[in-house]
């Protein structure tokens, strides 16, 4: 059976056809124009859909990969940064316009099936895929599977607390870890430090900066105790880094280091590595649904 995967982000959708074998037959990347609004969404959803529909009338799978996630009281798309969608039903608002079983995961859980089966994690039995960027999300894989949780919730260790009475977070709470770690947070951490007010990758070059020791120590301090806390929680077998964050080489050495000083354990060597698929994630992914 063919499959196409559907990865609606942001800015982009980018569709994919694949083989059995998970071999990529047809590829496009289309923008996502949510200004446009959602019904825009649809339209584009359907008309990459029905491009990358093999010629032969033989049984096909869809799945898309999008922010958000899905509501289990209702069915609806919630928190998701492409505030188009929140409130609706994506599923079945597709299902009806393709015509077609849709099967539908947020980006963080398609990106650590993705890892787990074909990416850097594939020969691990419990996986922590993490995403770092925009904003800080996880998806957690058992056996090659997405574990999801009782509450549908399992990996989202972007929104556990790490000071108490610290920073103030879009979802109402105070401290949680994407307030410290992802890109936004960082580049507001570097432009209190030092009067500057700069992107990221800027931020990296300023290595001579009187400022930088101190953002560098803050930002894998914190990075540390969040991936430390997963690490006595859940004990995974890999956790594989992925978004704009992931390629932070420090990451890799002294903050790696640093979570294991901070492990409940004498012994401590839970492979912290980079993604292997990119941005490319997301579509395997959501072949794999």
């Amino acid at each position: 059976m063919k499959k196409i995967g559907i990865d609606l982000g942001g800015t982009k959708i980018e569709g994919i056809l694949v083989d059995d074998n998970y071999k990529t037959i047809t590829r496009k990347r289309i923008p996502t124009n949510q200004d446009n609004g959602y019904n825009s969404i649809l339209e584009s959803i359907k008309n990459l859909c029905m491009e990358l529909m093999p010629e032969s009338n033989e049984n096909i799978s869809i799945g898309v990969c999008t922010p958000g996630a899905l509501s289990l009281n209702s069915g609806l798309i919630k928190n998701s940064n492409t505030q188009c969608l929140i409130g609706k039903d994506l599923q079945n608002d597709l299902k009806n316009i393709l015509h077609h079983d849709i099967s539908i995961e947020n980006d963080a859980n398609c990106f650590a099936l993705a890892e787990a089966n074909l990416g850097a994690g594939k020969d691990s039995n419990l996986v922590f895929g993490v995403i770092m960027g925009t904003g800080v999300g996880g998806g957690i894989t058992i056996n090659g599977k997405i574990h999801h949780g009782r509450n549908n919730i399992a990996g989202e260790w972007g929104h556990h607390c790490l000071h108490n009475d610290g920073n103030r977070c879009y979802c109402g709470n105070s401290g949680c870890v994407e307030t410290y770690i992802s890109g936004p947070s960082l580049e507001q951490n570097w432009s209190q430090l030092s009067g500057l007010n700069q992107s990221l990758p800027e931020i990296l070059q300023n290595f001579n900066n009187q400022h930088f020791q101190n953002w560098k120590k803050s930002f894998i301090d914190n990075f540390a105790l969040s991936l430390s806390n997963v690490i006595d929680i859940l004990d995974p077998d890999m956790i594989i880094l992925g978004g704009g964050l992931s390629n932070i080489d420090f990451l890799y050495d002294e903050a790696k280091n640093a979570v294991y000083d901070k492990v409940f354990s004498d012994a401590v060597d839970t492979p912290i590595v980079k993604n292997l698929l990119g941005d490319s994630a997301g579509v395997f992914g959501a072949c794999l649904l």
